[in-house]
């Protein structure tokens, strides 16, 4: 096991979250070391961090006092037909171009393809292609965890739990993080993803694969106005088999220009998609004409692609975005300020007026939306005065409020961390966080791993 001078890459990640310390950071290559580190640390009561790829937006990685622990030396990536088994250091860009040399998919696309694989199960993270394909959970068929007291399980899908989880009730959402998702007949693989290294370490997954698809169509729809673009969406859910639906309101258009200068003068939203095709003859091609056509889009000012190359750009511009984001709240000092919510679909145009109502009211020019609106679920990026944080926390906690008071959760993709790690009560009831604490307290009764991320243990 190999320790190292503490760095500043192992006290931060991407939320911008401030005052990270350790007292020390370790590197272990193998499980046993893991387990070691785990097993003295248990023992002595001292907190540990799981540290990963540094992409999180929501703070799990940033430690206060303790040990990191990382998993930088656990990149083994071994693709067989239909399976891959894959280190929790191992990054998602690197899974997916090695899938890709098999004429193989790993379905999964967080934006951030620098996250590791193991911080994309912490978190269950899920990306543009969840549309269809759902979050990171869906496609891990085994993983190999080490506990806090040091054991090591090696457990696949349909192992049941050998002790009573309990229940919490879960949102009609398509995507939730939001704590610990206990529920009748939930297996080990369930519990340990999406639990953000507060239960166990994951050091090794086993990940399905699908055959690469023979074509892709894409396109990146022009509107000229919000209504417009939710109608299409909205039909497009019922009509056809996307594999994404992706928002981008006129603000977020606005700052793009910087990098894309022939976004259409009239473009106030987009919507990106993509779906996979037998061939480029496919009759889809036709189809999406047909569709849309028959809305209000702006047809001839839109772009399409069936070719590699051409797809992408369009990854470029959705990916572009965060960046320009970023890029901007540097620049003014500000902490980071962002939502990860998500409604029930039915909900999805009520919650989306209501975030431009309140943004235009408190802070008009000083954000952007966009996101995954095929599951009703966008991100609200603000820029902030860093003067006067508190009035951009207080907006976020009201859209945290609506979200819940409309059947949604406050963490759809990127779990909660411990910048969001309040906004659990605003979904649960005291009785159903209790339910967590004791699986956390069971698993980890010293109450070393992950402090101040996601449920607390008392």
């Amino acid at each position: 096991m190999a320790v190292q001078e503490i760095a500043p890459a192992y006290l931060e990640d991407a939320s911008g979250l401030k005052g990270g310390h350790a007292e020390r950071v370790i590197i272990p290559v193998d499980e046993a070391g893991v387990s070691a580190a785990l097993r003295e640390a248990s023992a002595a009561g001292i907190p540990v961090t799981v540290a990963g790829a540094g992409t999180g937006v929501a703070g799990g990685k940033v430690p206060f006092g303790g040990w990191v622990l990382s998993l930088e030396k656990f990149t083994r990536i071994d693709v067989q037909t239909g399976y891959a088994v894959v280190g929790a250091g191992a990054l998602l860009r690197d899974v997916h171009a090695a899938a890709a040399r098999t004429a193989q998919l790993y379905p999964p696309d967080p934006t951030e393809t620098g996250a590791s694989i193991g911080g994309n199960i912490a978190c269950n993270a899920s990306g543009s292609r969840s549309f269809l394909y759902g979050a990171t959970g869906a496609w891990v068929q085994r993983l190999k965890v080490v506990l806090a007291d040091g054991r090591i399980l090696d457990i696949g899908r349909g192992e049941p739990i050998d002790f009573d989880p309990g229940t919490v009730p879960l949102p009609q959402v398509t995507k939730n993080t939001a704590g610990y998702l206990l529920r009748p007949g939930m297996d080990w693989v369930d519990l340990f993803v999406g639990s953000e290294g507060t239960l166990g370490v994951i050091t090794e997954a086993t990940l399905r694969l699908l055959p690469a698809p023979n074509a892709v169509l894409a396109g990146l729809v022009f509107f000229p106005g919000d209504d417009a673009a939710i109608d299409a969406v909205e039909t497009w859910r019922e009509t056809a088999h996307a594999r994404m639906l992706e928002y981008f309101d006129e603000p977020s258009l606005t700052l793009l220009r910087a990098r894309f200068p022939d976004i259409p003068a009239a473009a106030r939203a987009a919507i990106l998609f993509d779906q996979e095709m037998e061939s480029e003859e496919d009759p889809e091609l036709d189809r999406w004409l047909e569709r849309i056509e028959a809305t209000s889009a702006l047809v001839e000012d839109s772009w399409f692609a069936t070719t590699a190359n051409d797809r992408e750009r369009f990854r470029r511009f959705r990916h572009t975005l965060p960046e320009l984001v970023n890029d901007t709240v540097r620049k003014s000092g500000a902490m980071k300020m962002n939502t990860d919510f998500a409604v029930p679909l039915p909900r999805n145009r009520e919650m989306l007026a209501f975030y431009r109502e309140r943004l235009e009211a408190e802070f008009p020019g000083r954000y952007v939306i966009f996101g995954h609106i095929g599951d009703a679920h966008v991100h609200i990026n603000l820029f902030s005065d860093p003067a006067d944080p508190q009035k951009a926390s207080g907006l976020l906690s009201e859209f945290a409020r609506r979200a819940v008071a409309l059947g949604g959760t406050v963490a759809a993709e990127h779990g909660v961390g411990k910048r969001k790690a309040h906004l659990l009560a605003l979904q649960y009831a005291p009785e159903h966080l209790e339910s967590m604490r004791a699986v956390k307290r069971r698993l980890d009764p010293a109450g070393i791993l992950g402090q101040g991320t996601t449920v607390t243990r008392q």
